[in-house]
């Protein structure tokens, strides 16, 4: 039987969807943000600006819940095939990616409280969510727009990285790197 929790060796479930669903909603709100933005209708753009807005909600609480798991589970080390050089940079590569998954829609967060157009933001039109306190102007718009989009674009660098690093591992290295992040453990390891 598969666990919930991670072992020794391998992850369990709950670090597996997290880790999952966390790298979709993250890829698909970049591709998200960068068609809305180019788009000539305006009512499409809108409802789309909507539905990144609250998936940008969504990518925060989870990425908080998954810091929380990760903080309160033990995280199998990396195999010993793995040199020391890897074994510095790794803990440094995900910090990275938890950061900029933070702080990428905190900015966005940001960047519609202080939109002078002041419109609300209804996460999966469930409710209004308060804007942080935050002085609107349009100068302060401009720099959390380009905030934003930044952002996107050094997290987006950070996945692929991530992305490059698990495939080196499964394909050039052959070690266990990948498939445990594909397989849970089972209660027994």
């Amino acid at each position: 039987m598969q666990s919930i929790t991670n072992t020794a060796t391998r992850y369990g479930w709950a670090t597996i969807l997290l880790h999952w669903l966390i790298g979709i909603i993250f890829i698909g709100q970049f591709a998200l943000g960068f068609i809305m933005v180019r788009l000539t209708s305006q009512r499409t753009a809108f409802e789309l600006i909507q539905l990144h807005k609250s998936l940008g909600f969504l990518l925060l609480g989870l990425i908080i819940l998954r810091i929380a798991w990760r903080l309160g589970n033990a995280m199998p080390p990396l195999p010993a095939s793995v040199g020391a050089l890897e074994r510095r940079t790794a803990p440094l590569a995900h910090l990275a990616l938890y950061a900029f998954q933070i702080t990428l829609p905190l900015s966005g967060w940001a960047l519609v409280s202080v939109s002078t157009l002041e419109i609300p933001t209804m996460p999966f039109n469930l409710f209004v969510m308060p804007n942080l306190p935050l002085a609107e102007s349009d100068a302060a718009e401009s720099f959390w727009a380009a905030a934003h989009w930044y952002l996107a674009y050094v997290g987006i660098a950070l996945v692929a990285l991530h992305v490059a690093a698990a495939l080196r591992h499964h394909f050039l290295l052959r070690d266990s790197v990948l498939t445990r992040m594909i397989t849970p453990s089972s209660g027994g390891e």
